[in-house]
């Protein structure tokens, strides 16, 4: 398989002609030199399954063997377990690995040269607030992480802590190359950026993605190319090709067959639990349950890259009632109730049993960029990075978009995409109006943005008029306020329904 790099793309050189200073997001300056042992940090080590396994990937790469990994939490309880962890993997394999633990952020940015950022600010009581309010409006989201009123709450109770991570970093780590995994991913990842953080935003998406078209259509993955950009969890697959075979249309034809709306749910295969995005068979989750990517295939022309569980909530078509949600997903995958559902930490011992036994990098884009920008040997990733000199020429020049980027010594640099076709575009500019206006909210601290970045959301457009939006978002304001930004906390309860 190989992700191409379009043939708009800029050279290496002019990609990351402007400078750090003046474009956070940008490459590194051309005499910026990482030490042989670079110290790796990562916020929110304590969290489930997740950190560890990036651990795991890091260690995979031998050239990052010598790191110093700082893993850092608030909790010391979540985090001392995948400290140990990650010391008793380190001590198998007979690395020089440092392992670090601290609960002192500033302390953890000190001196790092990559940070991580891998947390979710409110846990699930949090997150139950996010998705049980709005159901009240009828507004039913499967998984509520990435825009409408769960993604634009989850991001705004994540400033204060994005804040103060910015604060310490400008001043004793300002070179380092932020990555961040945190949902929802572009409005966290533009806000790192715009307070100066040169920050690219992972997703596994695209992989997980690219994998499932080839395995519906039973193509070897590594004879696979492909051309992919939008905005996260919206992006587009723009081109799919075998060799010199266009595999679009035997695409359409065989998801047309195969994912007919109003499918019952005992034709489909059921969910395996993997969700590292190698599964080799389909599910519920991806690949099995694909009447709503199929929709938006047939209405707009060509796939996207995140679930249809996922995908029906950016949308106003598919989940108007629970009927119209039934015939477009027959068997309901419910992320809140996964989450509260699983122990805090997951299965961190049989995670250490099988990287013990093999340690072989998963398919998430961070440890290698690390280990491009440490050794200087190119990759190409998807990152969410800033519109900025217009990669995307028709979405606006504050959206986060998920572009191929070049990762080498110099840092992550994104490929220019020119214009996606348009309707792709205006599809992708009704969540990032929702996506910069509550960045904006963030950013000037006005409260009134919050009301409208919810309101303009697609589907709770469709739900409900502008009154309940307003006092649905007056609810969650409340529910939310001891950990929102201070000039919204302000402001929850001052602007009731009119």
């Amino acid at each position: 398989m190989t992700s191409t790099v379009p043939s708009s793309a800029p050279a290496p050189s002019s990609a990351s002609s402007t400078s750090p200073a003046a474009q956070p997001g940008a490459a590194p300056s051309a005499d910026r030199t990482f030490l042989p042992a670079p110290k790796i940090t990562i916020i929110g080590a304590g969290g489930f399954v997740f950190p560890f396994r990036l651990i795991g990937d890091i260690l995979s790469f031998p050239a990052l063997r010598e790191a110093t990994l700082c893993l850092m939490d608030i909790n010391p309880d979540k985090l001392g377990p995948v400290a140990r962890a990650a010391r008793e993997l380190v001590d198998h394999h007979g690395f020089p690995t440092t392992i670090e633990e601290t609960t002192d952020r500033r302390a953890a940015l000190e001196g790092a040269d990559i940070v991580i950022v891998t947390f979710q600010v409110g846990g699930v009581e949090s997150y139950r607030h996010d998705v049980e309010i709005p159901r009240k409006y009828g507004i039913d989201q499967t998984v509520g992480d990435t825009v409408g009123p769960g993604g634009v709450f989850r991001f705004l109770r994540s400033v204060p802590a994005y804040e103060a991570i910015a604060a310490d970093a400008l001043e004793v780590c300002p070179q380092a190359t932020f990555i961040n995994y945190a949902n929802p991913m572009a409005m966290a990842t533009a806000f790192l950026n715009s307070k100066g953080l040169r920050t690219v935003g992972l997703c596994h998406s695209v992989q997980g993605t690219t994998r499932m078209l080839a395995r519906t259509l039973e193509v070897p993955y590594e004879e696979i190319s492909y051309r992919c950009a939008g905005i996260n969890h919206q992006a587009w697959i723009l081109e799919f090709m075998h060799g010199q075979e266009d595999l679009y249309p035997r695409l359409r034809e065989v998801m047309a067959a195969r994912h007919q709306r109003g499918r019952a749910a005992a034709e489909l295969a059921g969910d395996d639990g993997d969700h590292s995005e190698a599964a080799e068979t389909a599910s519920t989750y991806e690949g099995g349950n694909e009447q709503v990517r199929t929709a938006i295939m047939e209405a707009f022309g060509y796939f996207q890259t995140e679930s249809s569980h996922h995908a029906s909530e950016y949308l106003p078509y598919f989940r108007k009632n629970p009927e119209l949600t039934e015939e477009f997903i027959p068997e309901r995958w419910d992320y809140y109730e996964i989450c509260a559902a699983h122990d805090d930490q997951g299965d961190i011992d049989g995670q250490l049993t099988k990287l013990k036994a093999e340690l072989a990098p998963s398919l998430e884009y961070g440890a290698q960029i690390i280990n491009s920008i440490v050794t200087g040997t190119p990759s190409v990733i998807h990152g969410n990075v800033p519109n900025h000199g217009a990669l995307i020429e028709n979405l606006p020049a504050d959206t986060c978009v998920e572009v191929p980027c070049l990762v080498d010594a110099r840092g992550v640099q994104p490929t220019a995409i020119g214009q996606l076709p348009p309707q792709l575009a205006a599809v992708n500019r009704t969540n990032v109006n929702v996506q910069n206006l509550a960045v904006r909210a963030a950013l000037d601290g006005d409260v009134e943005h919050v009301h409208h970045a919810v309101a303009l959301d697609p589907l709770t457009a469709a739900q409900v008029t502008l009154d309940q939006a307003r006092a649905m978002t007056e609810e969650l304001l409340a529910a939310h306020e001891e950990l929102l930004p201070e000039p919204l906390r302000r402001g929850a309860g001052e602007h009731g329904v009119r």
